[in-house]
Protein backbone atom coordinates (compact mmCIF):
# COMPACT_ATOMS: atom_id res chain seq x y z
CA UNK A 1 0.00 0.00 0.00
CA UNK A 2 0.96 3.64 -0.48
CA UNK A 3 1.71 4.27 3.03
CA UNK A 4 4.08 1.42 3.56
CA UNK A 5 8.15 1.70 3.32
CA UNK A 6 9.57 0.85 0.63
CA UNK A 7 12.74 -1.19 -0.15
CA UNK A 8 15.65 1.27 -0.41
CA UNK A 9 17.63 0.40 -3.45
CA UNK A 10 21.55 -0.66 -3.14
CA UNK A 11 24.09 -0.53 -6.31
CA UNK A 12 25.24 -4.40 -7.71
CA UNK A 13 22.29 -6.07 -6.38
CA UNK A 14 19.62 -7.94 -8.64
CA UNK A 15 15.89 -7.23 -9.00
CA UNK A 16 13.43 -9.90 -8.16
CA UNK A 17 9.99 -9.60 -8.05
CA UNK A 18 7.02 -9.64 -10.68
CA UNK A 19 8.07 -7.35 -13.78
CA UNK A 20 11.83 -7.64 -12.77
CA UNK A 21 12.73 -8.83 -16.55
CA UNK A 22 11.76 -5.93 -18.10
CA UNK A 23 13.71 -2.71 -19.40
CA UNK A 24 11.87 0.06 -17.63
CA UNK A 25 11.50 -1.79 -14.40
CA UNK A 26 15.39 -2.24 -14.10
CA UNK A 27 16.21 1.28 -15.49
CA UNK A 28 13.87 2.31 -12.24
CA UNK A 29 14.24 -0.58 -10.39
CA UNK A 30 10.42 -0.54 -9.26
CA UNK A 31 10.10 -3.66 -8.29
CA UNK A 32 13.52 -3.43 -5.63
CA UNK A 33 11.45 -0.15 -4.36
CA UNK A 34 8.02 -1.97 -3.80
CA UNK A 35 6.04 -0.41 -6.48
CA UNK A 36 4.52 -1.05 -9.54
CA UNK A 37 4.58 1.10 -12.78
CA UNK A 38 0.56 1.51 -12.43
CA UNK A 39 1.56 3.13 -8.74
CA UNK A 40 4.33 5.53 -10.46
CA UNK A 41 2.23 6.08 -13.10
CA UNK A 42 -0.81 7.20 -10.42
CA UNK A 43 1.49 8.66 -8.28
CA UNK A 44 3.10 10.97 -11.50
CA UNK A 45 -0.39 12.12 -12.32
CA UNK A 46 -1.50 13.06 -8.52
CA UNK A 47 1.80 14.81 -7.88
CA UNK A 48 1.10 16.74 -11.18
CA UNK A 49 -2.85 17.70 -10.11
CA UNK A 50 -1.45 18.93 -6.35
CA UNK A 51 1.18 21.11 -7.91
CA UNK A 52 -0.13 22.36 -11.33
CA UNK A 53 -1.39 25.44 -9.56
CA UNK A 54 2.35 26.85 -9.70
CA UNK A 55 1.84 27.20 -13.62
CA UNK A 56 -1.03 30.11 -12.82
CA UNK A 57 0.36 30.93 -9.90
CA UNK A 58 3.75 31.70 -10.33
CA UNK A 59 2.86 34.22 -13.59
CA UNK A 60 1.00 36.33 -11.10
CA UNK A 61 3.91 36.54 -8.89
CA UNK A 62 6.80 37.09 -10.97
CA UNK A 63 4.58 38.59 -13.86
CA UNK A 64 2.00 41.24 -14.56
CA UNK A 65 -0.30 41.63 -17.06
CA UNK A 66 0.14 45.31 -17.36
CA UNK A 67 2.72 47.57 -15.96
CA UNK A 68 -0.18 50.08 -15.11
CA UNK A 69 -1.48 47.28 -13.04
CA UNK A 70 -1.69 48.78 -9.06
CA UNK A 71 -0.17 45.11 -7.70
CA UNK A 72 2.41 44.83 -11.14
CA UNK A 73 5.82 43.60 -10.01
CA UNK A 74 7.80 46.21 -11.60
CA UNK A 75 11.82 46.32 -12.16
CA UNK A 76 13.81 49.30 -11.91
CA UNK A 77 13.10 50.40 -15.48
CA UNK A 78 9.53 50.16 -14.90
CA UNK A 79 8.98 46.94 -17.56
CA UNK A 80 7.03 44.33 -16.00
CA UNK A 81 6.83 40.03 -16.94
CA UNK A 82 3.82 39.35 -19.18
CA UNK A 83 2.10 36.50 -17.69
CA UNK A 84 0.89 34.50 -20.49
CA UNK A 85 5.22 33.91 -21.60
CA UNK A 86 5.60 33.53 -17.62
CA UNK A 87 3.31 30.58 -17.51
CA UNK A 88 4.79 29.02 -20.72
CA UNK A 89 8.04 29.02 -19.59
CA UNK A 90 7.77 27.76 -15.73
CA UNK A 91 5.55 25.02 -17.38
CA UNK A 92 8.32 24.33 -19.52
CA UNK A 93 11.31 24.45 -17.21
CA UNK A 94 8.97 22.26 -14.19
CA UNK A 95 8.70 19.54 -17.52
CA UNK A 96 12.28 19.98 -18.60
CA UNK A 97 13.61 19.86 -14.53
CA UNK A 98 11.20 16.87 -13.38
CA UNK A 99 12.15 14.47 -16.06
CA UNK A 100 15.73 15.38 -15.87
CA UNK A 101 15.65 14.40 -12.16
CA UNK A 102 13.61 11.76 -12.12
CA UNK A 103 16.18 10.04 -14.72
CA UNK A 104 19.23 11.07 -13.32
CA UNK A 105 18.47 10.53 -9.88
CA UNK A 106 15.66 8.49 -9.77
CA UNK A 107 13.66 9.58 -7.49
CA UNK A 108 9.42 10.83 -7.65
CA UNK A 109 10.31 14.23 -6.52
CA UNK A 110 9.12 16.47 -8.87
CA UNK A 111 10.71 20.40 -9.15
CA UNK A 112 8.90 23.95 -10.23
CA UNK A 113 9.31 27.44 -9.59
CA UNK A 114 10.50 27.66 -5.73
CA UNK A 115 7.29 29.96 -3.80
CA UNK A 116 9.08 32.08 -1.60
CA UNK A 117 12.31 32.39 -3.71
CA UNK A 118 10.15 33.70 -6.87
CA UNK A 119 8.68 36.20 -3.67
CA UNK A 120 12.22 37.15 -2.94
CA UNK A 121 13.08 37.96 -6.31
CA UNK A 122 10.26 39.69 -7.21
CA UNK A 123 9.74 42.07 -4.40
CA UNK A 124 13.02 42.47 -3.32
CA UNK A 125 15.42 41.86 -6.00
CA UNK A 126 13.38 43.57 -9.13
CA UNK A 127 13.08 46.87 -7.72
CA UNK A 128 17.22 47.24 -7.44
CA UNK A 129 17.98 45.76 -11.15
CA UNK A 130 16.13 45.20 -14.08
CA UNK A 131 14.04 41.62 -15.04
CA UNK A 132 16.85 40.37 -16.60
CA UNK A 133 19.46 41.06 -14.23
CA UNK A 134 17.31 40.05 -11.69
CA UNK A 135 17.42 36.44 -13.09
CA UNK A 136 20.97 37.02 -14.07
CA UNK A 137 21.59 37.33 -9.85
CA UNK A 138 19.67 34.08 -10.05
CA UNK A 139 21.42 31.98 -12.26
CA UNK A 140 24.74 33.12 -10.44
CA UNK A 141 23.14 31.52 -7.15
CA UNK A 142 22.33 28.18 -9.29
CA UNK A 143 25.79 28.14 -10.23
CA UNK A 144 27.40 28.07 -7.04
CA UNK A 145 24.67 25.63 -5.82
CA UNK A 146 25.49 23.61 -8.56
CA UNK A 147 29.04 23.81 -7.58
CA UNK A 148 28.70 23.22 -3.88
CA UNK A 149 27.22 19.74 -4.84
CA UNK A 150 29.36 18.95 -7.78
CA UNK A 151 32.16 19.53 -5.17
CA UNK A 152 30.28 17.21 -2.64
CA UNK A 153 29.79 20.09 -0.38
CA UNK A 154 26.50 19.80 -0.22
CA UNK A 155 26.21 15.74 0.16
CA UNK A 156 28.12 16.51 3.06
CA UNK A 157 25.81 19.47 5.17
CA UNK A 158 22.78 16.81 3.83
CA UNK A 159 24.88 14.02 5.63
CA UNK A 160 25.47 15.96 8.57
CA UNK A 161 22.70 16.49 9.73
CA UNK A 162 21.24 14.88 12.85
CA UNK A 163 18.66 12.06 12.54
CA UNK A 164 16.55 13.79 14.85
CA UNK A 165 16.67 17.13 12.38
CA UNK A 166 15.60 15.11 9.88
CA UNK A 167 12.68 13.73 11.31
CA UNK A 168 12.10 17.08 12.53
CA UNK A 169 12.20 18.25 9.01
CA UNK A 170 9.92 15.72 8.19
CA UNK A 171 7.52 16.40 10.57
CA UNK A 172 7.31 20.14 10.49
CA UNK A 173 7.07 19.73 6.16
CA UNK A 174 3.59 17.94 7.02
CA UNK A 175 2.46 20.68 8.88
CA UNK A 176 3.47 23.53 6.65
CA UNK A 177 2.12 21.92 3.57
CA UNK A 178 -1.17 21.08 5.73
CA UNK A 179 -1.36 24.67 6.73
CA UNK A 180 -0.99 25.52 3.03
CA UNK A 181 -4.10 23.00 1.96
CA UNK A 182 -6.00 24.29 4.95
CA UNK A 183 -5.20 28.06 4.00
CA UNK A 184 -6.12 26.96 0.22
CA UNK A 185 -9.21 25.39 1.08
CA UNK A 186 -10.29 28.30 2.58
CA UNK A 187 -10.56 27.03 6.09
CA UNK A 188 -8.02 28.98 7.53
CA UNK A 189 -8.18 33.10 6.81
CA UNK A 190 -6.21 35.47 7.59
CA UNK A 191 -7.75 38.51 9.68
CA UNK A 192 -9.04 41.26 7.71
CA UNK A 193 -7.43 43.15 10.66
CA UNK A 194 -4.69 40.82 11.27
CA UNK A 195 -2.02 43.91 12.03
CA UNK A 196 -4.61 45.20 15.04
CA UNK A 197 -5.42 42.07 16.80
CA UNK A 198 -3.09 39.52 18.62
CA UNK A 199 -5.35 36.47 16.74
CA UNK A 200 -3.99 36.76 13.08
CA UNK A 201 -6.09 33.43 11.65
CA UNK A 202 -9.52 32.39 12.03
CA UNK A 203 -11.63 29.87 10.98
CA UNK A 204 -13.38 30.20 7.63
CA UNK A 205 -15.04 33.68 7.63
CA UNK A 206 -15.96 35.02 11.19
CA UNK A 207 -15.27 31.42 12.41
CA UNK A 208 -17.80 29.74 9.69
CA UNK A 209 -17.62 27.44 6.72
CA UNK A 210 -19.61 30.35 4.79
CA UNK A 211 -18.62 29.57 1.17
CA UNK A 212 -18.81 26.98 -0.75
CA UNK A 213 -15.62 26.77 -2.04
CA UNK A 214 -14.59 26.05 1.48
CA UNK A 215 -17.67 23.21 1.31
CA UNK A 216 -15.76 21.74 -1.32
CA UNK A 217 -13.19 21.50 0.25
CA UNK A 218 -14.35 19.64 3.60
CA UNK A 219 -16.20 17.08 1.28
CA UNK A 220 -13.26 16.66 -0.46
CA UNK A 221 -10.88 16.23 2.65
CA UNK A 222 -13.54 14.10 4.71
CA UNK A 223 -13.87 12.10 1.01
CA UNK A 224 -10.30 11.37 0.26
CA UNK A 225 -9.55 10.52 4.31
CA UNK A 226 -12.11 7.85 4.00
CA UNK A 227 -10.85 6.45 0.76
CA UNK A 228 -7.40 6.13 1.98
CA UNK A 229 -8.09 5.02 5.39
CA UNK A 230 -10.26 2.29 3.79
CA UNK A 231 -6.98 1.58 1.08
CA UNK A 232 -8.63 2.21 -1.60
CA UNK A 233 -6.33 2.49 -4.63
CA UNK A 234 -5.91 5.65 -6.09
CA UNK A 235 -7.51 7.84 -2.67
CA UNK A 236 -5.81 10.50 -3.27
CA UNK A 237 -6.18 10.76 -6.98
CA UNK A 238 -9.91 10.08 -6.88
CA UNK A 239 -10.60 12.76 -4.46
CA UNK A 240 -9.23 15.41 -6.55
CA UNK A 241 -11.25 13.88 -9.50
CA UNK A 242 -14.49 14.15 -7.42
CA UNK A 243 -14.05 17.40 -5.64
CA UNK A 244 -13.01 19.22 -9.10
CA UNK A 245 -16.06 17.39 -10.17
CA UNK A 246 -18.17 18.53 -7.33
CA UNK A 247 -16.53 22.12 -7.65
CA UNK A 248 -18.11 22.25 -11.29
CA UNK A 249 -21.59 21.36 -10.47
CA UNK A 250 -21.15 23.89 -7.50
CA UNK A 251 -20.04 26.81 -9.61
CA UNK A 252 -22.55 25.87 -12.04
CA UNK A 253 -25.47 25.83 -9.40
CA UNK A 254 -24.08 29.31 -7.06
CA UNK A 255 -21.91 31.66 -9.85
CA UNK A 256 -19.48 32.38 -7.16
CA UNK A 257 -16.97 33.34 -9.41
CA UNK A 258 -12.90 34.12 -8.65
CA UNK A 259 -12.18 35.88 -5.35
CA UNK A 260 -9.67 38.35 -7.24
CA UNK A 261 -8.98 39.83 -3.40
CA UNK A 262 -12.50 41.32 -3.53
CA UNK A 263 -14.85 38.18 -3.06
CA UNK A 264 -14.13 36.29 0.02
CA UNK A 265 -16.21 33.94 -0.56
CA UNK A 266 -14.80 33.02 -4.21
CA UNK A 267 -12.64 30.46 -5.41
CA UNK A 268 -9.05 31.01 -4.63
CA UNK A 269 -7.41 30.82 -8.19
CA UNK A 270 -8.50 28.97 -10.32
CA UNK A 271 -12.83 28.94 -10.88
CA UNK A 272 -14.00 25.29 -12.32
CA UNK A 273 -15.99 25.99 -15.37
CA UNK A 274 -15.54 23.86 -18.60
CA UNK A 275 -13.33 26.25 -20.95
CA UNK A 276 -14.44 27.70 -24.17
CA UNK A 277 -11.22 25.95 -25.39
CA UNK A 278 -8.60 23.54 -24.95
CA UNK A 279 -5.73 24.37 -26.56
CA UNK A 280 -3.39 27.48 -27.17
CA UNK A 281 0.47 27.90 -28.21
CA UNK A 282 3.01 28.89 -25.49
CA UNK A 283 4.71 32.06 -25.84
CA UNK A 284 8.46 31.21 -24.62
CA UNK A 285 10.23 34.04 -25.76
CA UNK A 286 11.51 34.58 -22.05
CA UNK A 287 14.07 32.09 -22.58
CA UNK A 288 17.44 33.42 -22.20
CA UNK A 289 16.47 36.55 -21.36
CA UNK A 290 19.25 37.13 -19.20
CA UNK A 291 22.15 39.48 -18.01
CA UNK A 292 24.58 40.06 -15.42
CA UNK A 293 24.43 43.65 -15.28
CA UNK A 294 23.44 43.60 -11.84
CA UNK A 295 26.99 43.63 -10.74
CA UNK A 296 27.72 46.83 -12.27
CA UNK A 297 24.68 48.49 -11.30
CA UNK A 298 24.65 47.96 -7.86
CA UNK A 299 27.08 47.82 -4.96
CA UNK A 300 29.56 44.53 -5.38
CA UNK A 301 28.65 44.02 -1.60
CA UNK A 302 24.80 44.64 -2.28
CA UNK A 303 24.93 42.44 -5.04
CA UNK A 304 27.13 39.79 -3.15
CA UNK A 305 24.56 39.64 -0.34
CA UNK A 306 21.62 39.26 -2.81
CA UNK A 307 23.52 35.89 -3.94
CA UNK A 308 24.40 35.20 -0.37
CA UNK A 309 20.30 35.06 0.36
CA UNK A 310 19.30 33.02 -2.84
CA UNK A 311 22.19 30.57 -2.50
CA UNK A 312 20.96 30.08 0.90
CA UNK A 313 17.27 29.90 0.14
CA UNK A 314 17.52 27.43 -1.88
CA UNK A 315 20.64 25.26 -0.70
CA UNK A 316 18.19 24.33 2.36
CA UNK A 317 15.14 24.25 0.12
CA UNK A 318 16.41 21.75 -1.99
CA UNK A 319 17.98 19.86 1.42
CA UNK A 320 14.81 20.22 3.27
CA UNK A 321 12.41 19.33 0.61
CA UNK A 322 14.71 16.06 -0.40
CA UNK A 323 15.50 14.90 3.13
CA UNK A 324 11.39 14.71 3.60
CA UNK A 325 10.41 13.28 0.54
CA UNK A 326 12.82 10.49 1.35
CA UNK A 327 12.17 9.99 4.33
CA UNK A 328 8.44 9.51 3.62
CA UNK A 329 8.90 7.70 0.65
CA UNK A 330 10.65 4.90 2.59
CA UNK A 331 13.72 5.61 0.52
CA UNK A 332 16.28 6.76 3.42
CA UNK A 333 19.32 3.21 3.87
CA UNK A 334 19.90 1.67 7.12
CA UNK A 335 22.97 4.29 7.66
CA UNK A 336 20.10 7.13 7.81
CA UNK A 337 21.20 8.41 4.43
CA UNK A 338 19.73 9.11 0.81
CA UNK A 339 21.21 6.85 -1.91
CA UNK A 340 22.14 9.01 -5.23
CA UNK A 341 21.84 12.36 -3.17
CA UNK A 342 24.58 13.53 -5.02
CA UNK A 343 22.94 13.33 -8.37
CA UNK A 344 19.84 14.51 -6.34
CA UNK A 345 21.35 17.84 -5.09
CA UNK A 346 23.33 18.04 -8.13
CA UNK A 347 19.95 18.29 -10.72
CA UNK A 348 17.87 20.25 -7.67
CA UNK A 349 20.46 22.95 -8.33
CA UNK A 350 20.57 22.96 -11.79
CA UNK A 351 16.75 24.35 -11.96
CA UNK A 352 17.90 27.53 -10.39
CA UNK A 353 20.11 28.10 -13.52
CA UNK A 354 17.38 26.87 -15.52
CA UNK A 355 14.81 28.83 -13.60
CA UNK A 356 16.99 32.11 -14.52
CA UNK A 357 17.43 31.52 -17.73
CA UNK A 358 14.13 31.22 -18.38
CA UNK A 359 12.73 33.92 -16.16
CA UNK A 360 11.03 31.94 -13.60
CA UNK A 361 12.71 32.07 -11.32
CA UNK A 362 14.69 29.82 -9.55
CA UNK A 363 12.91 25.97 -9.54
CA UNK A 364 13.35 23.24 -6.73
CA UNK A 365 12.03 19.97 -5.38
CA UNK A 366 8.02 20.94 -4.55
CA UNK A 367 6.90 19.63 -0.84
CA UNK A 368 3.19 18.49 -3.05
CA UNK A 369 5.14 15.38 -4.12
CA UNK A 370 4.64 14.16 -0.97
CA UNK A 371 1.00 13.47 -2.69
CA UNK A 372 1.93 11.71 -5.36
CA UNK A 373 4.47 9.32 -3.05
CA UNK A 374 1.15 8.91 -0.54
CA UNK A 375 -0.25 7.46 -3.47
CA UNK A 376 2.60 4.72 -4.44
CA UNK A 377 5.24 6.80 -6.23
CA UNK A 378 8.74 5.55 -5.39
CA UNK A 379 10.93 6.05 -8.53
CA UNK A 380 11.52 8.04 -10.91
CA UNK A 381 8.84 7.08 -13.44
CA UNK A 382 5.99 8.63 -11.28
CA UNK A 383 8.53 12.44 -12.00
CA UNK A 384 8.83 11.32 -16.10
CA UNK A 385 4.71 11.11 -16.03
CA UNK A 386 4.68 14.22 -14.13
CA UNK A 387 7.42 16.26 -16.33
CA UNK A 388 5.63 14.89 -19.77
CA UNK A 389 2.13 16.57 -18.02
CA UNK A 390 3.73 19.87 -17.41
CA UNK A 391 5.10 19.75 -20.79
CA UNK A 392 2.26 18.81 -22.32
CA UNK A 393 0.23 21.71 -20.08
CA UNK A 394 2.10 24.35 -21.75
CA UNK A 395 -0.43 23.66 -25.03
CA UNK A 396 -3.96 22.92 -22.66
CA UNK A 397 -3.43 25.57 -20.10
CA UNK A 398 -6.92 26.33 -20.30
CA UNK A 399 -7.82 22.63 -18.96
CA UNK A 400 -5.81 22.72 -15.98
CA UNK A 401 -7.43 25.87 -14.75
CA UNK A 402 -10.24 23.57 -14.51
CA UNK A 403 -8.69 22.11 -10.82
CA UNK A 404 -9.57 24.36 -8.28
CA UNK A 405 -7.15 24.70 -4.89
CA UNK A 406 -10.09 23.96 -3.12
CA UNK A 407 -9.96 20.47 -5.05
CA UNK A 408 -6.49 19.69 -4.45
CA UNK A 409 -5.70 20.95 -0.76
CA UNK A 410 -7.23 17.98 1.03
CA UNK A 411 -4.63 15.70 -0.45
CA UNK A 412 -1.71 18.33 1.29
CA UNK A 413 -3.86 18.04 4.36
CA UNK A 414 -4.08 14.25 3.89
CA UNK A 415 -0.30 13.95 3.19
CA UNK A 416 0.31 16.66 6.18
CA UNK A 417 -0.97 13.78 8.39
CA UNK A 418 1.00 11.22 7.18
CA UNK A 419 4.65 12.81 7.36
CA UNK A 420 3.28 13.11 10.97
CA UNK A 421 4.40 9.57 11.73
CA UNK A 422 8.06 10.73 11.59
CA UNK A 423 7.83 12.07 15.09
CA UNK A 424 8.23 9.22 16.64
CA UNK A 425 11.95 8.95 15.87
CA UNK A 426 12.59 11.98 18.28
CA UNK A 427 13.33 11.92 21.15
CA UNK A 428 11.52 14.44 23.60
CA UNK A 429 12.45 13.51 26.79
CA UNK A 430 16.05 14.55 25.97
CA UNK A 431 15.48 18.15 26.05
CA UNK A 432 18.56 19.56 24.25
CA UNK A 433 18.05 17.18 21.72
CA UNK A 434 14.35 17.92 21.42
CA UNK A 435 14.05 21.24 21.91
CA UNK A 436 16.00 22.06 18.52
CA UNK A 437 13.72 19.15 16.72
CA UNK A 438 10.55 21.31 17.89
CA UNK A 439 11.87 24.93 17.09
CA UNK A 440 12.43 23.22 13.45
CA UNK A 441 8.78 21.75 12.98
CA UNK A 442 6.89 24.63 14.64
CA UNK A 443 8.70 27.52 12.78
CA UNK A 444 8.46 26.00 9.49
CA UNK A 445 4.60 26.51 9.59
CA UNK A 446 4.32 29.56 11.66
CA UNK A 447 6.93 31.67 9.44
CA UNK A 448 5.50 29.88 5.83
CA UNK A 449 9.10 28.61 5.37
CA UNK A 450 10.88 25.62 5.34
CA UNK A 451 14.16 27.19 5.11
CA UNK A 452 13.53 28.95 8.48
CA UNK A 453 12.67 26.45 10.19
CA UNK A 454 15.91 24.74 9.43
CA UNK A 455 17.56 27.37 10.57
CA UNK A 456 16.15 28.02 13.56
CA UNK A 457 16.91 24.08 14.44
CA UNK A 458 20.76 24.16 13.58
CA UNK A 459 21.19 27.17 15.60
CA UNK A 460 18.80 25.95 18.27
CA UNK A 461 21.23 22.59 18.08
CA UNK A 462 24.39 23.91 18.30
CA UNK A 463 23.75 26.66 21.41
CA UNK A 464 22.13 23.91 23.24
CA UNK A 465 24.68 21.04 22.63
CA UNK A 466 27.71 23.84 23.71
CA UNK A 467 25.79 25.02 26.86
CA UNK A 468 25.32 21.46 27.95
CA UNK A 469 29.08 20.15 27.57
CA UNK A 470 28.09 18.45 24.53
CA UNK A 471 29.55 20.18 21.82
CA UNK A 472 31.49 16.88 20.88
CA UNK A 473 28.57 15.01 19.43
CA UNK A 474 28.27 18.30 16.93
CA UNK A 475 29.37 17.96 13.58
CA UNK A 476 31.84 20.51 12.17
CA UNK A 477 29.61 21.57 9.49
CA UNK A 478 26.74 21.89 11.30
CA UNK A 479 28.85 24.88 12.94
CA UNK A 480 29.38 26.43 9.37
CA UNK A 481 25.60 26.05 9.02
CA UNK A 482 24.52 27.52 11.77
CA UNK A 483 26.82 30.36 11.54
CA UNK A 484 25.61 31.17 8.04
CA UNK A 485 22.05 30.73 9.68
CA UNK A 486 23.03 33.75 11.95
CA UNK A 487 24.39 36.12 9.12
CA UNK A 488 20.51 34.71 7.10
CA UNK A 489 18.60 35.66 9.76
CA UNK A 490 20.77 39.18 10.49
CA UNK A 491 20.53 40.06 6.21
CA UNK A 492 17.92 43.11 7.30
CA UNK A 493 20.43 44.81 9.53
CA UNK A 494 23.41 44.28 7.59
CA UNK A 495 21.67 45.49 4.10
CA UNK A 496 21.12 48.05 6.36
CA UNK A 497 24.73 49.22 7.02
CA UNK A 498 25.90 48.87 3.80
CA UNK A 499 23.37 51.37 2.28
Amino acid sequence: MPDQPAETAQPGTTPSGPGAASGLDRFFQISRRGSTVGREVRGGLVTFVTMSYIVVLNPLIVGSFSATAPSAHRDVLGAVLPVPQVAAATALVAGVLTLLFGLVANYPFAIATGLGINTLVAVTIAGQVSWPEAMGLVVVNGVVIVLLAVTGFRTAVFNAVPPELKAAIAVGTGLFICFIGLVDGGLVRRLPDAANTTVPVQLGINGSIASWPTVVFVVGLLLTSVLYARRVRGAILLGVVISTVLAIVVEALTHVGPSMGTNPKGWSLATPTLPDRLFGLPDLALVGHVSLGAFTRLPALTAALLVFTLVLTNFFDGIGGISALGTQAGLVGPDGQLPRIGRALTVEGLGAVAGGVASTSSNTVFIESAAGIAEGARTGLANVVTGVLFLVAMFFTPLYQVVPLEAAAPALVVVGALLMAQVRHIDFGDFARGLPAFLTIVVMPFTYSIVNGIGVGFVAQVILASATGDARRVHPLTWVVAVAFLAFFAVGPIQSVLS
